[in-house]
């Protein structure tokens, strides 16, 4: 009895958590992983799971947004097209390649996500650029592809990724930069959807049941932003990535 509603808990809670770790550091997606697998769902089924449910969080933080994204019409386009095909081409190659390639590579990644949570603030550091001077729209476009497929494929800290890239190429402001993050994530998310709903093996009970709780963690995330130690939050997650890295690389 005790395990009928155990998982159903640990699910929402998670989904809740993953929702204002998003709004307040980002890298919230790599605790609902870990807790879909607790679960006894196959890597694979997790992944694609959990990147659905990650979508609707991004839907209010793009609307919430969307004054931020006037004014470059140019780079919003040729960025949004980055987002989609690479994201499209990220899913399509995890369901392509052979499971063992996502069995092995998956830890990596996860890895990965972990150390650029752990370095987010110096990665800015490094990334900064000061008003003026050329945008480079081109390496922005090919930067966010790329990032995009890595996304499509797995999902996992996949905001910190996109908003070093646009650190690295835009000359912009930081909100409008963040605002261009969610709705380049936004657009990441609906692919993903489309291509997952049709090809991928996707729990959507576990969906139905996360995805509410990721929309209102993301509203109080965003509400108690200002009052929450960020690092601190940065830094489970981090440490969950790390401890989920090495299970897998064992398992």
């Amino acid at each position: 009895m005790f395990s009928e509603w155990i998982e159903p808990v640990l699910l929402l809670v998670v989904g809740f958590l993953s929702g204002a770790i998003n709004a307040v550091a980002g890298g919230g997606s790599l605790l609902v992983f870990p807790a879909l697998l607790a679960t006894g769902m196959p890597p694979l089924v997790a992944n694609v799971t959990n990147s659905v449910v990650q979508g609707p969080g991004f839907v209010g933080a793009a609307v919430g947004q969307r004054d931020d994204l006037k004014g470059a019409p140019r780079r919003l386009l040729w960025t949004s097209i980055a987002a989609a095909v690479g994201s499209s081409i990220g899913c399509v190659l995890l369901m392509v390649l052979p499971g063992e390639v996502f069995d092995a590579v998956v830890p990596v990644l996860i890895g990965l996500s972990a150390v650029l949570m752990a370095f987010q603030n110096t990665i800015k550091r490094w990334f900064g650029r000061t008003e003026g001077g050329a945008e480079r729209l081109g390496w922005l476009s090919f930067g966010l592809f790329l990032a995009s497929i890595y996304g499509g494929y797995f999902g996992g800290a996949r905001s910190v990724i996109l908003i070093a890239i646009l650190m690295l190429a835009v000359n912009d402001t930081m909100r409008r930069l963040n605002a261009l993050k969610n709705w380049l994530g936004l657009i990441g998310s609906a692919v993903t959807l489309v291509v997952y709903s049709a090809i991928a093996p996707v729990d959507w009970a576990a969906v139905l049941l996360v995805a509410p709780t990721t929309v209102l963690g993301g509203y109080v995330g965003g509400k108690i932003a200002q009052r929450i130690p960020a690092t601190l939050l940065r830094y489970l997650v981090v440490v969950i990535a790390a401890g989920v890295a090495i299970y897998m690389a064992l398992d």
